[in-house]
């Protein structure tokens, strides 16, 4: 069974540059597991691969049940020099959620 990330998570997004974070944080904690196991760097460099040009690296933090992705090469330059509508990258929160991950059937 496929599901949408945005169907047990939400997403923070924060910049720095060039560079984007985006933290993933599943609504039920037991949901960590699942998100840690399937919502790989690859899985998510093939999703936004045209929006991310550098390295994505991910850390997890079991304390807080969350993952963080910092995307390198992400905002078209920063916020000063950026032609983007979103400079900050705030919406690619919502690009990240709508990410289709494979899950059990009994899910």
């Amino acid at each position: 069974m496929k599901i949408k990330l945005y169907d047990i998570a939400h997403s923070r997004a924060g910049d720095k540059g060039n560079t984007l974070t985006l933290s993933l944080i599943p609504y039920k904690e037991e949901d960590y597991e699942l998100l840690k196991a399937t919502v790989t760097v690859d899985l998510v460099k093939e999703h936004l691969k045209n929006i991310v040009m550098g390295e994505i690296k991910r850390f997890e933090l079991p304390l807080i049940s969350s993952l963080q992705f910092v995307c390198y090469e992400a905002l078209a330059g920063g916020v000063t020099t950026s032609l983007r509508m979103d400079a900050h990258g705030k919406s690619l929160s919502y690009a990240l959620l709508s990410l289709e991950i494979e899950t059990s059937d009994d899910y």
